[in-house]
């Protein structure tokens, strides 16, 4: 509803932009009008003092002659050729004034107006020209206050609190079961890309996401059977198909459903990583306590629920991956350890059996960070750490990001190598994450921080941050499709 020549209206889209473009069409009209009328007032007098500096003295002399100013403003226009606005304008300038203006700044000042009315007048007189300086305005104001958007329109329905979207019945909805890739957000958000077939590895994305990071992602079809793990150890079966899709020329991690909603999880578990139902990779699981199981591919029954590990009294899922045996298993503990070691190396085991020893944990130690990563040259580290006295948000922390590569491997329940060198006052890492590089490191909002770009040596002590990191995932943008990230 808005007020449209005075009258209230209700207005489309497309009727409130044309009001709009009208209204500032309108405004720049009278603008110019404004701008135009003054400068031509301005010029009138100029060419008036132009007259008048050319003969100063006698200017003076008709002025000090003159009984009153009446008779010195009507001999000023006589003599000189003025009108009334410029004699009376001569006449009420101080003669200090008077005799400093320059012959050269009043031509200069004369040529520029005489420039200004032109333009004013070439743009009153052209709609074309008119109709340019508005958009370049609206450019300009746009350009100004630009922020990123808060929301992004997608081809799903809104989430159902605390429902179960996975009851939804595929089969009974008319959408393609084309390829897509589900993306879980380090802040906990649930996104779908759909893509090409051709393209069912790569989502390309020509411009990074300045908001959030990967927590994890699987390759599906619009309606095919994923699972989400949570840190109890259970994995809940649902249906991308009524995810927020967005487009794969800007994956926006921020567009997507908290999956905690979507998925009605409760608040005491966290989606730790999704899963395919139908891949033919087994599943690594990683917890605190430092157990690692490897699920065996295709041991997920027709449930919409199952239990994918059993857990000790205590212990909680951190990250799980799906993966090829030839990627490396990587267990990254809060006293800065970092153990890697092939997933072949894991016994695949049926449910819901509890795992193996993965790392040999420290006293007082746990795992902040497990999952699977390719052999590649590309392979880094990321590592934050602070001190567990001081208050949340008050210590920022030091980072670094190191290569994989330096990083040997070792055997399976072994405590693995040193990944961080703690300052005084450091006792342990808070954030951690390995993978395909570049990292992404996200605040609390899932707001974009920065992580040194530089590789540091593996055991170095990292480099002060300028704000506090909460999580550190992939980019939307590296995604090869070579593996499921967790």
């Amino acid at each position: 509803v808005a007020l449209v020549d005075g009258s209230p209206r209700t207005l489309g889209l497309r009727d409130l932009l044309d009001v709009y473009v009208r209204h500032r069409l309108s405004v720049v009209t009278r603008r110019s009008q404004y701008r135009l009328a003054r400068k031509q007032e301005r010029l009138h007098l100029v060419e008036g003092l132009l007259v008048a500096i050319l003969d100063i003295d006698e200017v003076i002399e008709v002025i000090r002659s003159s009984d009153d100013s009446e008779a010195a403003r009507s001999r000023l226009q006589t003599v000189f050729d003025l009108s009334e606005v410029q004699a009376e304008y001569i006449l009420e300038l101080r003669l200090r004034r008077l005799t400093k203006f320059s012959r050269l700044e009043l031509e200069g000042e004369r040529d520029q107006l005489l420039t200004d009315i032109a333009a004013l007048e070439e743009l009153l007189a052209s709609d074309e020209r008119l109709r340019a300086q508005v958009s370049l305005e609206l450019t300009e104001v746009s350009d100004r206050f630009a922020t990123p958007r808060r929301t992004l329109l997608t081809e799903a329905d809104a989430p159902v609190k605390g429902g179960r979207k996975a009851a939804v019945d595929p089969e009974s909805l008319q959408i393609a079961d084309s390829p897509c890739r589900v993306i879980l957000s380090t802040t906990g958000r649930l996104v779908r890309v759909d893509i090409p077939s051709s393209d069912l590895g790569i989502v390309r994305v020509p411009k990074r996401s300045k908001h959030d990071a990967v927590r994890s992602s699987v390759v599906s079809t619009v309606r095919g059977e994923l699972g989400a793990l949570t840190s109890t150890g259970r994995v809940v079966r649902f249906s991308p198909v009524d995810v927020p899709a967005v487009p794969p020329a800007s994956v926006r991690l921020d567009a997507g459903v908290r999956v905690s909603e979507y998925l009605g999880v409760p608040r005491t578990e966290a989606v730790v990583a999704l899963i395919s139902m139908g891949s033919d990779d087994s599943v690594a699981i990683g917890t605190a306590q430092g157990i690692v199981k490897r699920v065996v591919a295709g041991a997920w029954p027709d449930k919409p629920e199952v239990l994918a590990i059993g857990l000790k009294p205590g212990d909680s899922v951190v990250g799980a991956t799906q993966a090829p045996e030839d990627d490396d298993l990587v267990f990254i503990t809060s006293n800065a350890q970092l153990l890697r070691f092939p997933a072949s190396g894991v016994r695949p085991q049926g449910l819901p059996a509890g795992g193996v020893a993965g790392v040999s944990l420290g006293a007082g130690a746990s795992v902040i960070w497990f999952g699977s990563v390719p052999r590649s040259d590309d392979a880094v580290v990321a590592t934050v750490s602070t001190s567990s006295s001081a208050l949340p948000g008050t210590d920022n922390g030091r980072a670094k990001v190191s290569a994989l590569s330096e990083f040997p491997a070792k055997g399976r329940a072994t405590q693995g190598v040193r990944a961080h060198a703690f300052l005084k006052g450091e006792d342990g890492l808070t954030v951690a994450w390995a993978g395909i590089a570049p990292p992404h490191a996200v605040g609390t909002d899932g707001a974009a921080r920065t992580l040194p770009d530089w590789l540091s040596k593996r055991d170095g002590s990292g480099s002060p941050l300028d704000a506090v990191i909460d999580s550190i995932g992939g980019s939307a943008a590296a995604l090869d499709g070579t593996a499921g990230e967790a």
